[in-house]
């Protein structure tokens, strides 16, 4: 539920793009799906020139324009509640409650992760609490053709262009395939990593020689750890509103109300 707003650090260079011949934005952005298959046909020579391999191409050959991601997109309003109100409309209590359980069955987990990379337990669990149930519930949208919807559409073209070239590189690599599944803007796994963001932080974090932010619990949280370091985290800091370390939690979703509702509901887990 990441609303594609996490981690603005760049994997694929927009800049790079623009001065490409040929590139993807030589082909009109759209508001509706009429444009669509056209623009992907001039995205895929792009895509091509920028050395995409065949499975991201073929990926990339099988998406549709995904209405309910447009949707999804257009109608974010619980960002708007007070800070109240959206601990309220998300269930914190609930989240905090079982995010306490989490962490006791996952304690040797979390405690290798804290030694890592200095995060303690509470605000990974709820930020994979707060994203996708502890790992319950995890989209229903294809996470490729939602992104190159979004890539498509006017409204953020550049950002999620981005995003796409991270997809189809982690379908190269077989950390995603044309069928996975995620959030409605193309977030991936547990804890809902946007596609950049999976190719800057994700870990292999159960030693299996890959990235699975889906099926691995371990790599989704090693990962969000690893992303939460990147930020800024700092081992022993605190990361309440006003401290050191909510910095990196600014990092991982921009609206106020969200980054809050992590600190708290982490300080809750955490005992604090």
């Amino acid at each position: 539920m990441g609303a594609g707003v996490r981690g603005m650090l760049i994997a694929v260079g927009v800049a790079a793009a623009t001065l490409l011949p040929g590139s993807a934005f030589a082909a009109k952005c759209g508001n509706n799906a009429a444009g669509f298959e056209a623009w992907k046909t001039a995205f895929t020579a792009e895509a091509k020139a920028r050395g995409i391999g065949s499975k991201g191409l073929n990926a990339l050959a099988g998406t549709s324009y995904a209405t309910k991601t447009i949707s999804a997109d257009r109608g974010q309003k619980s960002f708007k509640l007070s800070l109240d109100q959206f601990m309220a409309k998300r269930g914190a209590a609930g989240i905090a409650s079982k995010g306490k359980s989490f962490v006791r069955a996952n304690q040797q987990l979390f405690n290798a992760i804290e030694k890592r990379y200095g995060v303690p337990p509470g605000p990974l669990a709820a930020i994979i609490g707060m994203e996708t149930g502890f790992g319950g519930y995890m989209g229903n949208s294809n996470i490729v053709s939602a992104v190159a919807t979004l890539a498509y559409d006017c409204r953020r073209s550049e950002f999620f262009t981005r995003q796409l070239y991270a997809a189809l590189q982690l379908v190269d690599r077989g950390s995603l395939s044309s069928q996975s599944i995620g959030a409605a803007h193309g977030e991936v796994g547990q804890t809902q990593f946007l596609p950049e963001n999976v190719i800057k932080f994700g870990v292999d974090g159960d030693g299996d020689g890959r990235v699975d932010l889906i099926r691995s619990r371990a790599d989704a949280l090693h990962s969000t750890a690893n992303f939460l370091r990147g930020h800024g985290w700092s081992a022993g800091g605190g990361y309440q509103k006003g401290q050191g370390n909510f910095r990196a939690l600014q990092g991982w979703n921009a609206a106020g109300v969200y980054q809050q509702a992590i600190a708290i509901i982490g300080a809750q887990i955490d005992g604090d």
